[in-house]
């Protein structure tokens, strides 16, 4: 199983409150801290993140023994993590509908690099890129995803298709349902205050102990599910 703390633009602009999270997404059980690139990032915008900054949010991973990642959402955020030796890199939906080429320049560049990438916006039955290195995750691209929202929620998950599930609910409870059905890779918006209304994404958040409760569940239902439960 990994867990993955989506901390985003939930650091309101404030930069060094990165640390926080970082270190509350850490204690919290999760694998990977995500931060996103290329999104809402102009001069005076919440998320305006340059090389210097990326490298000192990897520092503070590093510290925490916490895995780094960030999505890629523009050719300015790919030429900046290309400077950077990350692993894993996050490609969002909105990137596959609106920035194709882009996407496909990345993955053809990175074959030595895992992508996670979400299916929220992707609307083909085909999956648009095969290869071992990628895992596809099960998205709604609804801010937050109410239950209606989840009319094809998938019965199963499987490395075929949709390996894991990127998360927009309030609560835990649909990230516990996608594990019980097999996912294996599980991202979950992180906040330290979900009534914080900078952004919209903190209502959709799990707070710390939340997190640890999703973890602690989801390690104990994945456990039961690999002995044949």
């Amino acid at each position: 199983m990994i867990f993955i703390a989506e901390i985003g633009m939930n650091y309101n602009g404030n930069f060094n409150l990165c640390y926080e999270l970082i270190k509350q997404a850490k204690y919290s059980g999760a694998d990977i801290a995500k931060f996103q690139l290329g999104w809402r990032d102009k001069p005076g915008e919440i998320n305006q993140l340059d090389f210097k900054k990326v490298s000192q949010l990897i520092k503070w991973c590093n510290e925490f023994n916490i895995e780094p990642m960030f999505s890629i959402i523009s050719e300015n955020a790919y030429k900046l993590i290309k400077k950077t030796r990350v692993k894993k890199i996050k490609i969002a939906s909105r990137s596959l509908k609106y920035d194709y080429n882009l996407v496909k320049k990345i993955i053809k560049e990175n074959k030595n690099k895992q992508f996670i990438i979400s299916l929220g916006m992707w609307n083909k039955k085909k999956l648009p890129f095969k290869g071992k290195n990628i895992k596809y995750l099960w998205c709604c691209s609804k801010y937050p995803t109410f239950n209606e929202n989840l009319k094809n929620f998938p019965k199963k998950f499987n490395s075929k298709n949709h390996y894991g599930y990127s998360d927009h609910t309030i609560g835990i409870e649909t990230c516990l349902i996608a594990i019980s059905r097999g996912a294996k890779i599980i991202e979950k918006h992180f906040t330290l205050d979900k009534s914080d209304n900078t952004i919209r994404d903190h209502a959709l958040s799990a707070t710390p102990s939340e997190f640890k409760n999703l973890v602690i569940l989801g390690r104990e239902i994945n456990k039961k599910i690999l002995i044949g439960v």
